[in-house]
């Protein structure tokens, strides 16, 4: 635990002693960049709270992957129980039906809550967030808008705010990169997100490298595995799939072809399990994880504007059809879906503690990369 994280668990303990007893649901907002130790504080504040006296708390995320390590943390752990964490719609139709209230609950990425009705996936409210506030005397929520993936989880800080409109709130923001063992390294991702090219930096403690194919990147990757493990190729949502298919889909960069990942019926998450090297992952495989090296492939819907000079999005070109399911209340949709695009984008680079590597299928992307990077 670093200083700011040590302080974030004494405010938010305090908080909890001092809220845990009231009607109205008191709300603690812990904000952070990819990488910035979310989860992992998250989690031990949690375990600590556990730890102290079981009351009804419970840690809820809606990332499958991510709820498989929680429930493995929970096996290690005598003050956890798997039952403890749980994902948010179960919970909320649960707690709804029961017509009762939790103590404590947490939320680690709470900008995966759904924002509006998904009857697919049994969630026949509005507002989540919304919803929790009433099932719960306390609310804990890890935020981060950078890393909205899919318009029926969209949230920004107006929705945010009405949502949370007459509740008592206080923030939190962790602002250290723990992930990412080079600060200017992150910095230049941050700028790619905002559309700016930069000279890429040439760090001693970080491995930035660009490639000119998809089928180097991948050996790369492969080398890296063998030398320190945790080493994965992923990419943006540009290649063709569908989730609930027994056809197998493929990712075509440069002369690579690599299958997608697979949903993962297995307690493993993708990035530990061994075979997953052969194959390409996606946000819905890899957001909230660390590698140690990652492979990034950058596909068609991320393309470079000579004239401006900037990284642009081209959605026409984005797979992701569930993410960008349009929505009625929206105002500026079309924003909204390049902003999607590139949160997604930020996600994946932001993956490598040791190094990144990076293959643009977009010509004219891969070019002005190449010329930055003399």
């Amino acid at each position: 635990m670093t200083g700011q994280q040590r302080q974030l668990e004494d405010e938010l303990f305090a908080f909890i002693d001092a809220h845990q007893d009231d009607a109205e649901c008191a709300v603690f907002l812990l904000r952070g960049d990819a990488g910035s130790g979310k989860s992992a504080v998250l989690a031990q504040v949690f375990t600590h709270l556990q730890a102290r006296g079981r009351g009804d708390n419970h840690l809820l995320v809606n990332h499958n992957e991510m709820l498989k390590v929680y429930k493995e943390v929970a096996a290690d752990s005598p003050a956890l129980r798997k039952k403890d964490f749980e994902k948010p719609t179960p919970f909320i139709n649960r707690m709804q039906k029961a017509g009762t209230r939790a103590d404590v609950v947490f939320v680690d990425e709470a900008h995966l809550l759904l924002s509006r009705s998904d009857p697919y996936n049994r969630y026949r409210g509005s507002n989540q967030i919304q919803d929790l506030l009433q099932l719960t005397h306390v609310l804990v929520l890890v935020v981060d808008f950078n890393q909205v993936v899919k318009l029926k989880s969209h949230w920004n800080e107006t929705r945010l705010r009405a949502t949370l409109a007459g509740h008592p709130v206080q923030e939190f923001r962790l602002t250290q990169q723990l992930r990412m063992q080079n600060a200017a390294v992150s910095a230049w991702i941050n700028d790619l997100i905002a559309g700016k090219l930069r000279p890429l930096p040439q760090p001693q403690d970080y491995e930035l490298r660009l490639f000119n194919d998809g089928q180097p990147l991948y050996d790369w990757v492969q080398v890296r595995d063998r030398q320190y493990g945790l080493a994965r190729l992923i990419a943006t949502s540009d290649f063709p799939f569908r989730v609930f298919d027994d056809k197998q889909w493929f990712v075509d960069a440069g002369s690579l072809h690599l299958p997608w990942d697979k949903i993962n019926f297995t307690d493993r998450p993708w990035a530990g399990r061994p075979e997953t090297l052969h194959e390409v992952g996606s946000i819905y495989t890899i957001q909230g994880f660390d590698l140690n090296y990652a492979g990034v492939i950058l596909g068609p819907s991320i393309d470079y504007d000579p004239q401006a000079d900037r990284v642009v999005t081209v959605p026409a070109r984005f797979e992701d059809q569930e993410a960008m399911r349009k929505r009625g209340d929206l105002a500026n949709p079309d924003a909204a879906v390049r902003a999607l695009i590139m949160h997604t984008v930020n996600i994946l680079l932001k993956r490598g503690r040791m190094g990144l590597g990076i293959y643009a299928v977009n010509p004219r992307l891969r070019q002005r990369l190449a010329e930055l990077n003399r």
